[in-house]
Formats: C-alpha cells, structure tokens, sequence
C-alpha cells in the first residue's frame, strides 16, 4: 500500500525533493523521489524525474513503524527513511546534500597555488610553522626560500590528514659529503610517514634512501632527480590510515608523490611510522602537523602548499 508524500527542501537554493513511500511485503519497501521542482508544483507532473530505491522495512516499535530507511545512489540524496505515525507517514532526508545539481564539482581555480590551497610558505616569513620542540621556527629566509640551518625540525603549526601537498626543494649545489650526507632532508607526513629528500643526482645509496623514497619502506619508481642546486617539486597524494572504532587499522595510509612531474610512488600502501626499524602503526589522531627535517645539510625550500582531502 503506498504511505503517503511529503514534500522536502533544503535551503533556498535546493532543489525541492518529494518522496513516496510504499511497504511491499516482508521486510522490503519501496521509496520513489522526485525533483526539480519548487514547492506548490504539482509532482504529478514529474514522473519523468522518479527515482526508485529499494530499502528495508525496520521492525515495530512502541506504536509506529519505521517504514523504510535506505543509502541511495546519489549522494546527494544520503540517507533515505520514512516513519509511519498514527497510520500517517512522515518522511526526512538525513544526511543529503543540496544546492549544486548531482555531479557538477565546484569551482577551484588552478593557480597555482589552487584558489583553495593553504599556503603553508610563500617565501616571505615563517608564520605557518614553528619547531618541533616548540617555539618559533628558526631557519632562515634567504631569497625568498627557507634554508636549513641546523636549528632542528620544524612542523606546521596546523595538523592535516588526507591531504594533497605541494613542496619545492633544492640541495646545495657545492656537493659535499655521499650517500645519505649529501643534501638529505625529509618531509614526514603526518610528523611520521617521510617521503626522502636527498641529492640522488649520481650519489649511490640504499634504495629505500634516495630522493623519492617512502624511507625504508619503497624505493621510488624511478630516479627523477635534477643536479644538486636546481630546484626539484614534490607533489604528494595522501591519504591517512583509517581505523576502527577499537583503534584498529583497517586501512593503511597511502601515498602517491610526483617528483619533477614524474610518478615514483603510485598509491603505496604505508606499512607503518617510517623512523621505525620494524614499521608499524602506532595510535594517533586523525590529523598531525606536517614536519620538515633538519638532516645537518642546508637545504632550502620554497613555494609550499596543500590541499585538504
């Protein structure tokens, strides 16, 4: 039998959902949807926009039937569920979206930086970051880059997750030192996961070392290094680990990164903190700072920025 109708919009600029519900048999039920028209349109006139979604009948409870609660398939509708009151059925979206039409993605100019990126430095001072043991960052600026200087760490002064993460670096283009003490640095995602910074340009060293690398963990697909002194970018997919409510990791954090545009980590799997001898994941929250080593080499970084997931 079919429960009834209720008319449901969001705010001024939605666009204005009629749902319909009927109780099949058993435990199914049927929810029908229109759109696309304001409120006192006549919805009959809209069957060409119906959208039907099956769903589960919830049991009985203290006088009134929940009469279905689904997930649709298009997101902006989220969750469906029509309760049934004194023979009445009142229906609510819970958790839809509005305003944009399905599908149309919203406007981010590409810059760079993107227009909604957080620039994390920008060559002029170092407001976005301090040191690792607290206080204010103490590396110097030096034509519009930021140089190590071996005043230790330095971290964002906000934490991210998923984050897409835009970074430029050099090494010191007088070489001096080989393998991991020629130019090393290194930028820990989440203060844990590093992505290796090391002038790779002809200087032999352990795979999981060199430039590009997720330390100790994955040599990069390539060695896209530039000869010490020139500039080098990092462009750094990420996305965090995911856990369950017990803390357990159900889904390991991973990481794409693009070292002078060229792909040497594709959608790795982290296997855990990278500073560990035996990687692990080690609890901590949904969102750290982002770190910058101070390896003892001088190497200057420039144009930073990212992007929350």
């Amino acid at each position: 039998m079919w429960g009834g109708a209720e008319l449901c919009s969001g705010a001024e600029d939605s666009e204005a959902i009629l749902a319909v519900q009927a109780q099949g048999e058993a435990n199914r039920c049927w929810t029908v949807i229109w759109s696309g028209f304001g409120p006192g349109q006549s919805f009959w006139l809209s069957w060409r926009k119906a959208l039907v979604f099956p769903g589960i009948a919830l049991p009985r409870r203290s006088g009134f039937t929940a009469g279905c609660i689904m997930k649709t398939q298009y997101p902006r509708y989220g969750w469906l569920m029509g309760l049934m009151l004194g023979g009445m059925f009142l229906f609510g979206i819970v958790g839809g979206r509005s305003a944009d039409p399905a599908g149309v993605p919203r406007v981010v100019d590409p810059g760079p930086p993107p227009s909604d990126a957080i620039v994390l430095f920008d060559g002029r001072n170092l407001d976005a970051w301090e040191s690792e043991q607290g206080g204010p960052a103490r590396w110097r600026i030096e034509d519009g880059a930021m140089v190590i200087n071996g005043t230790g760490n330095i971290r964002t002064r906000r934490a991210f997750g998923d984050c897409q993460l835009h970074i430029e670096w050099a090494t010191p283009e007088k070489v001096e030192g080989e393998g991991q003490g020629r130019g090393n640095s290194g930028v820990f995602l989440m203060a844990r996961y590093e992505v290796q910074i090391l002038d790779s340009w002809r200087n032999p060293t352990y795979v999981t070392g060199q430039a590009g690398a997720i330390y100790g963990q994955a040599a990069p697909l390539v060695n896209a290094s530039r000869p010490p002194g020139q500039w080098q970018t990092y462009d750094i997919i990420f996305r965090a680990p995911r856990r369950d409510g017990s803390g357990k990791v159900v889904r390991p954090a991973t990481i794409t990164v693009l070292h002078n545009g060229v792909v040497v980590q594709d959608h790795f799997e982290i296997q855990g903190s990278t500073y560990l001898e035996r990687p692990q994941y080690e609890s901590h929250p949904d969102k750290l700072p982002l770190v910058l080593q101070d390896h003892g080499n001088p190497v200057r970084f420039r144009n930073i920025w990212i992007r929350e997931l």
